[in-house]
């Protein structure tokens, strides 16, 4: 046998178990381009959402058929707080969930669970996996089965880069919040094709699911962006302000004065006119720590907003009526996005901070058939049943029965402030003068006259917060100027210096 091919047999001889394994680990590192308008792949999503170099890999070789799992799930560390990430891969079947894949997903919120870590889905998913029937619907149910289980343990957020159809809808539906990437990720139970077939409805996928629609309209989207970047930096800034895990540490940080400019102008930003609108924002400028806010939901019920922030490096859920948006009135939406924004900080141990200027809630047939009732009984029942304190400040009006849904101390708030300026009654001047007079107003000779005198009477004796400050159903009367620095106090003595600085 000559040298050459001795050199032949011994390049043919088998790879040994390290030359395998690497190569294994190479193929899995090969890029998979993005499929359409996709921007990243799933590892790399995963590798985005983390700080960098921490993400490990759950079950790597994990494969349905030799062409993967469907889905990279692992941890890792968001500002170096561990978090688990389950990202679907749509280089696999398109997404699809099978039992391989919701096997991954299951692995992934176990962990989360057991060690109270926080979960990101990353989801990217045409639903469950025909061909698998039973079996796909089985993970599918799994899966949302341990969504429920964390509710009660660990924040959850779901980011929709791709379609998450059928089935896959649910899960996110399960989940605390929602951020959705325009004209890329889809949320529907019935795509365009079927709709088109079942109804003769010719609509795309945009108009069924995308994500202004549901940020806007729908209510299942809870965060719109441009792109797969800003949904992970959005995912990561919403945990800054959570706590791992139910009874976790809260994510204190060292206090920062709020906006000098906006601290300032506080004695001098709500007219004293009610009709005239000003924006909360201002105000929140004014109160809240300076630096980083994120509203939540902030282009559906735009009549309240709902904030995380930070007062004194503590993080806080604020809920805020909205003049510049309809008056500040609640309504059936408004009223659903408060009770479940405050469930979810009661749940989380954040404190919720609640200022009020509302007229009341919207009247008419439109709001009646739309559950009014109901739905502002969830925002009754969300305060009623907070554990994390709870401060509220009536800011300029607050009538009728939605003074009680906005945080009143009847409902169990830990202390509670009107501004000096502020009207709190059953209704506003206006309308319990025409009600409570109007024989004499009829009589009069000068109505317009008689009506402004009542209404100077009743808001004088009736409507001024003094009345509540005696009844001790308010804590105390205070200047806007001064807010901060009272909410500032009792918030340490109601937290009694619990959780970290970090």
């Amino acid at each position: 046998m000559t040298q050459n091919a001795v050199t032949t047999v011994h390049d043919a001889a088998p790879a040994g178990p390290r030359d395998v394994l690497l190569q294994r680990r190479a193929e899995r590192a090969v890029r998979v381009e993005p499929r359409g308008r996709r921007e990243h792949t799933a590892r790399e999503r995963a590798e985005m959402l983390l700080d960098a170099g921490t993400f490990v890999e759950m079950t790597p070789m994990r494969s349905s058929g030799g062409a993967g799992s469907g889905v990279v799930a692992g941890w890792g560390l968001v500002e170096g707080r561990p978090v688990v990430v389950a990202s679907h891969d749509a280089a696999v079947a398109s997404g699809a969930i099978g039992p391989v894949l919701a096997e991954g997903v299951m692995k992934a919120q176990r962990l989360a669970i057991e060690r109270g870590y926080p979960i990101v889905y990353v989801n990217d998913s045409g639903g469950a996996r025909i061909h698998d029937g039973i079996f796909a619907l089985h993970g599918c149910g799994g899966i949302f089965k341990l969504n429920v289980e964390a509710q009660q343990v660990v924040p959850q957020i779901s980011v929709i880069v791709g379609p998450c159809a059928g089935a896959a809808a649910y899960s996110p539906a399960l989940t605390d919040w929602t951020i959705m990437v325009r004209e890329q990720g889809h949320m529907f139970l019935t795509g365009p094709e079927i709709v088109r077939a079942a109804t003769g409805e010719d609509a795309t996928a945009e108009a069924i699911g995308g994500a202004d629609m549901h940020a806007i309209e729908s209510g299942v989207a809870h965060l719109a962006v441009d792109s797969e970047a800003e949904a992970l930096d959005a995912a990561r800034r919403l945990l800054s302000f959570l706590p791992s895990h139910k009874g976790g540490a809260q994510n204190v940080q060292d206090a920062r004065p709020a906006d000098e400019v906006a601290a300032q102008a506080l004695p001098h930003l709500v007219p004293e006119k009610s009709s005239i609108v000003f924006d909360m924002h201002e105000l929140l400028d004014g109160v809240l720590d300076a630096g980083d806010r994120l509203e939540l939901m902030p282009d559906h019920g735009r009549s309240m907003l709902t904030v995380l922030g930070r007062l004194d490096g503590r993080p806080v859920g604020v809920v805020a009526n909205q003049p510049a948006a309809r008056g500040g009135i609640l309504d059936a939406i408004s009223a659903v996005k408060a009770a479940r924004f405050v469930e979810f900080c009661s749940r989380f141990g954040l404190p919720v901070v609640t200022f009020v200027d509302v007229p009341g809630f919207l009247p008419g047939t439109v709001e009646e058939r739309r559950g009014v009732i109901t739905h502002g009984a969830k925002m009754l029942k969300a305060y009623a049943e907070a554990t994390s304190p709870v401060l509220t400040v009536v800011v300029r009006k607050a009538y009728g029965g939605a003074y009680i849904a906005m945080g009143a101390s009847s409902l169990g708030a830990d202390a509670s402030w009107a501004w000096a300026s502020s009207e709190i009654a059953v209704m506003g001047p206006g309308g319990a003068v025409a009600l409570l007079h109007r024989r004499a107003l009829q009589a009069s000779d000068d109505p317009a006259e008689l009506r402004d005198r009542l209404a100077a009477e009743y808001r004088e004796n009736v409507a001024r917060p003094y009345l509540a400050a005696e009844a001790g159903i308010v804590d105390d009367v205070i200047l806007p100027e001064e807010t901060r620095s009272t909410m500032v106090e009792t918030l340490r003595m109601l937290t009694h210096e619990a959780g970290h600085r970090g």
